[in-house]
């Protein structure tokens, strides 16, 4: 008598994928619970982001509407964080520079990200002339200062929002690059990776769907911890006037026009000082706890 077909396999891979995100989700609740360092960069980036979405119910004034009956008011219950010199408020004002932060973050990310893995992992699994061109020119991105060179690129350019992102992210993406770099060597040599080179794939194959998806964590982490460098230099370009202009809240912007009135007025440069202090330790503690959750010998 004939034997039944035998039941597809794809239940268990599928079994086997879920209980492994079941353990890796353990292991990060388990890190966040046992380093409250981490817990507490997590917790303001959360609040930072929801911050951001739900603004217009969390600010209590207008951001751009002015009042000059108001002007240079320290904090008290009518406005929180104080006003600025043109009667606007510092807290709503504060709140919508989230978004601005974020947006620049966030563009960012995206682009440095897949460039940064892109360029990184293509040199080391290829090396040669490869590896040598894209690290040279690596290495003369690395040699500036990312501000000096953020500052020639926005020069070039011209002041504005987009324009800053695009300089930041030509700035950013050379870590990630080594990074990726430094990973793939030391992945290419690997016997699964030559036992694909046995079965004929090709060498994009290769880089898309076995060497970049291992090096992810790695990036994610140094993309995590890179966060806080963009912040700071978007926070300097518009303290320079070169990233977003007036009247656009923008936190490095606020500290500019706030710096003439400092000495009497010390909410107008504290304010988004701190908020800026804040989310860039937060950001850099976080990218610390995933570090520690993506080592494997953790």
């Amino acid at each position: 008598m004939s034997q039944p077909p035998a039941a597809p396999a794809v239940p268990a891979v599928a079994d086997s994928a879920a209980s492994a995100l079941q353990e890796t989700v353990r292991r990060a609740l388990h890190h966040l619970l046992r380093n409250p360092m981490t817990l507490a960069g997590l917790i303001v980036v959360v609040l930072l982001v929801a911050a951001a979405l739900c603004a217009p119910w969390i600010a209590t004034h207008d951001p751009l509407r002015q009042d000059l009956y108001a002007t240079l008011q320290a904090p008290g219950a009518a406005h929180w964080f104080g006003t600025d010199e043109y009667g606007r408020d510092t807290f709503s004002r504060l709140v919508y520079g989230a978004r601005t932060t974020l947006y620049i973050v966030a563009l960012v990310t995206v682009v440095v990200g897949p460039v940064g893995l892109a360029v990184g992992a293509a040199s080391g699994y290829f090396g040669g002339w490869v590896d040598t061109l894209f690290m040279r020119i690596t290495d003369i991105f690395i040699s500036f200062p990312s501000l000096v060179l953020a500052l020639a690129f926005v020069a070039a350019l011209g002041p504005g929002l987009e324009h800053a992102v695009i300089a930041i992210a030509l700035t950013a993406w050379p870590p990630i690059a080594r990074l990726a770099r430094a990973e793939t060597r030391s992945l290419r040599k690997a016997d699964f990776i030559a036992a694909v080179q046995l079965q004929g794939a090709s060498p994009m194959r290769i880089l898309v769907r076995h060497i970049a998806p291992l090096c992810l964590s790695s990036v994610l982490v140094r993309l995590t911890m890179n966060m806080a460098s963009i912040i700071l230099t978007a926070a300097g370009l518009g303290f320079l006037g070169l990233g977003s202009q007036p009247p656009s809240p923008e936190w490095g912007a606020m500290i500019s026009a706030g710096r003439r009135y400092m000495m009497e007025c010390w909410w107008l440069v504290a304010m988004p000082g701190a908020a800026i202090m804040l989310v860039s330790l937060a950001f850099n503690l976080l990218g610390d706890g995933l570090r520690d959750i993506f080592d494997p010998r953790s």
